[in-house]
């Protein structure tokens, strides 16, 4: 068990190394795809970029260096949507044990399933906030130009609730939840076959040393 939340520790540090690194890529990556489409929010300026290079350019000349990064607060902030997960599940399957002596792998495939679903429900507003940030075409606090702060984020999801009500923070869920809750499951499963196989194996070599 400590071995797993060193490693969680450890996959948490590289995710905000990569978060930091890939950032200005998503944010070009998000504003290509939506360029061209019709918004019917007003506060949104619409973009005219010829490509990668150029959306680069004009980010930085327009809106400065930073711009690259926003989004990168909520960015930061869901690397700890593994950890939840991982809670969730270790909790629910502390819960089982205490009532059989072993999980089955529909067990495992079940629980593994809640725990990403809570997970992904617990996070995905800051994943509407991430996206709105990246985009970062907003007529939205002019006198702060740092989207990702969380003065802004605060601020964005206020304003989502007031248009939209609190489901607001949730467009796409269901989305987002076939897309992430097989996948997580099928995951813990090979997670704990693995381990177990790997117990094994080693209950084997130490009973051959003996």
């Amino acid at each position: 068990m400590e071995y797993c939340y060193v490693a969680l520790r450890q996959k948490s540090l590289n995710r905000v190394v990569n978060v930091l690194l890939t950032t200005p890529l998503w944010v070009v990556n998000t504003r290509l795809k939506l360029q061209g489409a019709k918004f019917r929010n007003e506060d949104i300026v619409p973009t005219n970029y010829k490509g990668i290079i150029d959306a680069f350019h004009q980010i930085i000349r327009d809106e400065g260096i930073l711009a690259l990064w926003n989004g990168t607060f909520p960015s930061l902030l869901l690397v700890f949507n593994p950890a939840i997960q991982f809670m969730f599940y270790e909790g629910l399957k502390r819960q089982l044990l205490k009532k059989r002596m072993k999980l089955s792998s529909l067990d495992v495939f079940i629980i593994g399933a809640i725990a990403k679903a809570i997970a992904t429900t617990v996070t995905y507003p800051m994943q509407t906030v991430q996206s709105i940030l990246r985009f970062g075409r907003h007529r939205l606090n002019p006198e702060n130009r740092t989207l990702g702060s969380l003065r802004n984020v605060l601020y964005l999801l206020h304003q989502r609730v007031r248009r939209f009500g609190i489901m607001g923070l949730y467009k796409g869920l269901e989305a987002k939840l076939l897309q992430t809750v097989l996948t997580a499951a099928l995951m813990f499963l090979v997670y704990e076959k693995l381990t177990a196989a790997t117990f094994t194996v080693m209950g084997l070599k130490s009973a051959g040393k003996h």
